[in-house]
């Protein structure tokens, strides 16, 4: 049973990370469901969490690598064919720039004082499904290379409400790429770039709070089988993910989030 609890967390961070959905409001109802000290434990949620994000980087290795040489070439050789590459990286840090002023601002107040509240995540769950359907017929036109300042600082605005407990970074990092104009492909790629420093900025200051000494020898092997569970979903979630935003289904996800949002009002308040 502690094996299968382990591996559960995995698929549940797994599944939920890529998706418009919220993996933080889903590990919050889970714990309001479940008093169980697995769900509070923080290690276990900087090993899951540190699994999908190297299920993202692995994803886009080739993208993350021509942007990293071409924007070194070009900051050193000034390559006319490399700037595109040094412009996008400077969009993926206008667009962390929000999150990263407001996170600092009042992530603190909203984890001890909103998180506690299951129904503040219900309301995030609403938010996060009446923003979707806000794109549902907008395909634009704009590549990697036709973002603008205005564009990033926009789309970075949105990951920074994605805050609150129950909006999904992924789903308003989405709606905001789709809403500036960039097509389905680039918007997608857009997103999860800006979850990738967002990720590593997480992980760098929970760090301080990581503590392997004192645990239970035994449990690295749970913590271990828990990320690869959650590598593997995340692999798996982000492919179907990509395939329902091709295919212009985000609002399918509104009627799951309007479903659990219910469910957490009626039975959580």
């Amino acid at each position: 049973m502690e094996l299968l609890k382990y591996i559960f967390l995995g698929l549940l961070q797994g599944i939920t990370e890529p998706l418009p959905i919220s993996s933080s409001g889903h590990i919050y109802i889970f714990k309001a469901m479940f008093n169980t000290q697995m769900f509070n434990d923080f290690v276990l949620e900087i090993f899951l969490n540190f699994a999908s994000f190297i299920a993202i980087l692995y994803i886009y290795r080739k993208d993350i690598k021509e942007i990293i040489v071409g924007s070194y070439d070009y900051i050193k050789n000034k390559t006319k064919k490399a700037k595109s590459y040094f412009n996008y990286l400077l969009m993926i840090i206008v667009g962390t720039i929000p999150v990263a002023l407001i996170g600092l601002l009042v992530k603190n107040y909203m984890e001890d004082i909103l998180s506690k509240n299951v129904f503040i995540v219900g309301i995030g769950f609403l938010i996060t499904g009446i923003s979707l359907l806000l794109v549902i017929n907008v395909d634009g036109k704009k590549t990697d290379k036709d973002i603008t300042y205005k564009d990033a600082l926009l789309v970075g605005l949105f990951q920074a409400v994605s805050l609150l407990p129950g909006i999904s970074r992924c789903g308003l990092t989405l709606v905001g790429s789709l809403l500036v104009g960039l097509d389905k492909k680039s918007a997608l790629k857009y997103s999860f770039m800006l979850y990738l420093p967002v990720s590593v900025a997480t992980m760098l200051v929970g760090i301080g709070e990581f503590n392997m000494i004192s645990r239970d020898i035994s449990l690295i092997f749970y913590y271990l089988l828990s990320m690869v569970s959650a590598f593997i979903f995340t692999y798996i979630s982000y492919n179907w993910l990509m395939k329902i935003v091709e295919r212009e289904k985000l609002w399918r996800f509104s009627l799951y989030l309007f479903a659990i949002a219910l469910f957490s009002l009626m039975f959580f308040i």
